[in-house]
C-alpha cells in the first residue's frame, strides 16, 4: 500500500496532555495534506479546529478519555457539546470497573446513550484491551454491536499496552456486520499499519509523523 492509501485510514492523533495550539495546528496541516480519515485531538480543541478548517479536515474526539470511568451523564454530555462545537466523530472509553464486574447491560445501556447523543456522527467504543481477558473482550464485541456504535476501538494509547493482531482477529468472529474496527496503541510503521489494515481495521490510531513512514 502506498502512504496515500494507509492516510485514507488513520485517524491522525495528538492527544497528550502538553499538547498546545502550534502542535494542533501542525497535525492539522499534515492531516490536512495527506487526506487522513480524521484529526483525533483533545476536546477542548475541537472548537478552534473546526473554525480554522473548516471542511478541510475531519474533526474526531475522545469522550470519557483516558479512564473511562465518568458518569453516563458525564459522557453524554461530553458527546453533545464535542459535536456542537464541529466534531464529527467520537471515540468514547468504557466504564473498565462495569468490564470487570460483568455489568454488560450497564455497559451496553452507556453505549447506547452515546448513539443517541452522536446520532448522524462517527461513533467509536474503546474498549481498552490490555486490561479485559478474552471473554471480557468477546462480551464488549456483543454490547458494542447490541448498542448501534459504528466501530470497535481497541485502546486509548495510555493504558499498559496497545492494539494486537490477535485481538483484531477475535473482534472480527464476535463483532456484528454492521461494526468496524479501529486499532490503536502503538502502531508507528507503515508495515504495522498495513499489517492491521489488511487484518480487517478500517481505522488506524497513529501519531507517527508521516515523514518517518516509507512508501
Amino acid at each position: 500500500m502506498t502512504i496515500d492509501q494507509i492516510a485514507k485510514h488513520i485517524d491522525y492523533t495528538m492527544l497528550k496532555a502538553f499538547s498546545t495550539w502550534d502542535d494542533i495546528k501542525a497535525l492539522c496541516d499534515e492531516a490536512a495534506a495527506h487526506h487522513t480519515a480524521s484529526v483525533c485531538i483533545p476536546p477542548s480543541f475541537v472548537k478552534p479546529v473546526h473554525e480554522a478548517y473548516g471542511p478541510k479536515i475531519r474533526v474526531c474526539t475522545v469522550i470519557g478519555f483516558p479512564l473511562g470511568y465518568n458518569t453516563e451523564e458525564t459522557k453524554v454530555f461530553e458527546a453533545r457539546k464535542a459535536i456542537e462545537e464541529g466534531a464529527e466523530e467520537v471515540d468514547m472509553v468504557v466504564n473498565i470497573g462495569d468490564v470487570k464486574m460483568g455489568k454488560w447491560d450497564k455497559i451496553t445501556t452507556e453505549i447506547a446513550a452515546l448513539r443517541r447523543a452522536s446520532k448522524g456522527k462517527i461513533l467509536k467504543v474503546i474498549i481498552e484491551t490490555c486490561y479485559d481477558t478474552e471473554e471480557e473482550k468477546i462480551h464488549l464485541c456483543k454490547c458494542v454491536t447490541d448498542a448501534g456504535a459504528d466501530y470497535i476501538k481497541t485502546s486509548t494509547g495510555f493504558g499498559t499496552a496497545g492494539a494486537s493482531l490477535e485481538d483484531i482477529k477475535l473482534f472480527k468472529e464476535h463483532i456484528g456486520p454492521n461494526v468496524k474496527i479501529k486499532a490503536a496503541g502503538g502502531i508507528r510503521t507503515k508495515a504495522a499499519m498495513e499489517a492491521f489494515i489488511e487484518a480487517g481495521c478500517d481505522r488506524i490510531g497513529a501519531s507517527a509523523k508521516f515523514d518517518t513512514l516509507k512508501d
